[in-house]
């Protein structure tokens, strides 16, 4: 089977309504997605709890990541962060005037 190649900086929608995840592989416990914001952040009141680690790396743009506990974590092009399961955490800014693309690696926690 001859591999598929693809781009993580092309085929971007030119009006993103709402961040847009996209699937790039998909394992069992693990998931490599693409996420891209123009200017989004979550929903008021709102924290991402998940069930599983995430490794994320801002591949282009500005990110503001904000935590339960009220830190804040300011990203920009090649920050990385690792986010352990049940951390409760939500995207606070992401730059209005240009796209943000990261790259989230999700997978299970080995015990």
């Amino acid at each position: 089977m001859k591999p598929t190649k693809n781009n993580i900086f092309k085929n971007i929608p030119a009006i993103i309504p709402e961040e847009l995840f996209e699937n790039l592989l998909v394992r069992e416990n693990l998931k490599i997605e693409r996420i891209i914001s123009h200017g989004h952040n979550t929903t008021a009141g709102e924290w991402y709890d998940q069930a599983w680690d995430e490794w994320v790396i801002l591949l282009q743009g500005e990110a503001i990541l904000g935590y339960e506990d009220g830190n804040q974590v300011n990203l920009t092009a090649g920050d990385y962060v690792l986010i352990s399961a049940h951390n409760r955490h939500r995207v606070e800014w992401t730059q209005p005037d240009s796209t943000t693309i990261w790259l989230a690696i999700h997978y299970v926690p080995s015990e």
